[in-house]
Formats: structure tokens, sequence, C-alpha cells
């Protein structure tokens, strides 16, 4: 793919995953990081929401951290490669690998970060799964690497569409990283968020609610002014 076609191919995927968050959520919030994030990172977000992706896409973005993605269905949405997304199939060892190997030179380069859902399979909430084997072997292969557990959490209550919220655990240097330490931490950062805090701020407004948009009262009030 020339540059040309993949500036294009990115910008088409930038807007639909903008487009796509948007339309299913209320607000996507965040807190961000209190200091800039060290490069090169991988930023280790749990797995219980179909959009996970997409709101580490729109992080990565906000925090201008060049980042690669590990993806198991690359192959139905190539696509995602001109927005930092590898191959991870499942089924194929050999893609897998090639791949683990790209990201520890793209680390070590200090040419792209990497999100990792370190506990592979996208599942439901609220237990963090074991971390996979992948996060040590980075850590070991990337020492100068800085790891940052990410909480994402959805909240579905008093409005039309579900928030969806983002905070940042504490780095850690990837020799002193172990998985069960960051799944610990992981676990807690979730159990920290407090959907009212006053710290989060709007990472991207999506839509608001009915009674929000179509309020008739507010034309009422505009003809009548």
């Amino acid at each position: 793919m020339s540059i040309q076609n993949s500036r294009l191919a990115a910008a088409l995927v930038d807007r639909m995953i903008r487009r796509t968050l948007r339309s299913r959520f209320r607000t996507v919030l965040w807190t961000p990081p209190p200091e800039p994030i060290p490069q090169p990172c991988i930023l280790v977000p749990n797995h219980h929401g179909w959009h996970d992706g997409y709101v580490m896409y729109v992080v990565a973005k906000a925090l201008n951290l060049p980042v690669v993605d590990w993806i198991a269905e690359f192959e139905a949405f190539p696509l995602f490669a001109s927005v930092g997304g590898l191959p991870f199939s499942p089924h194929r060892p050999e893609v897998r690998a090639a791949t683990i190997l790209k990201t520890v030179r793209l680390l070590r380069s200090g040419a792209k970060n990497l999100v990792l859902f370190a506990e592979g399979d996208l599942h439901r909430p609220p237990e963090i799964w074991p971390l996979g084997e992948s996060l040590e072997f980075l850590c070991r292969k990337v020492p100068v690497a800085t790891v940052i557990p990410v909480g994402i959490r959805y909240e579905m209550s008093i409005h039309e569409r579900p928030d969806c919220i983002v905070v940042f655990g504490d780095p850690t240097k990837a020799p002193d990283v172990t998985a069960d330490l960051l799944r610990h931490s992981l676990a807690e950062l979730l159990r920290s968020i407090d959907p009212e805090s006053p710290s989060h701020k709007a990472l991207l407004q999506g839509t608001l609610d009915v009674n929000e948009r179509w309020d008739m009262r507010k034309a009422f009030r505009k003809h009548h002014d």
C-alpha cells in the first residue's frame, strides 16, 4: 500500500471508529494521566467490552502515542493495519510469533508503543482473567519499556446510552512487572473507578439522551423569547 493510500485508509478508519463511539455512547470520559507517559510503553487495559479496541485507539491518539495493537481477526479487517493493527490469528502460531518479534523491534527502536489486551479473549466483567505469557516475554525483551494498566468501565444507568470511563494506573518499569502483579493492579484500578468523579473529562462526546436532544420546551421558549 502506498503512503498516500495508507493515509487515506487511516483517515477512513479513524472516522469509522469515532463515528461508532459517538453513536454507541453518551460520552467517553477519562482521567488523563498526571504525567507524560514515558516511551516506549505498553498500555494494558482490561477486556470487558466489544468497543475496547476503539476506545484505546482514541486514548492513544489523545496522548499522541503511536501504537500497535494485536488483532485476532485481522484478516477480516485488514484496513486496521493503517492505524497500527498487527495480525494475531489464534489459529496461526507462526503469524503470532512474527507479530511478537516485530513488536519487540518496534518497542526497542522507540518507533511504536503497544496496546496489549493481555487477558486475551473478550469476556464479561468484573473479573480480570489471568494475563498471558506474552506480557512477561515483552517485559524481558524490552526492559526499557514502561507498563501502565488501563481501566475501562462501561456505566449504563441514568442515561439512554452508556458512558465509557477510562482511568490509568501507576506506571511500572518492565523488569519489575509480573503478570500476577499487573492483574491485581487492574482489578484494584477497576474497583476504584467512581463514575461521578470530578476528575473525569470528556474525551469524546457521543449522543445525548433523547430528552436532551429533542426537548420541546427549549423550542417553545425560543419561539416566545
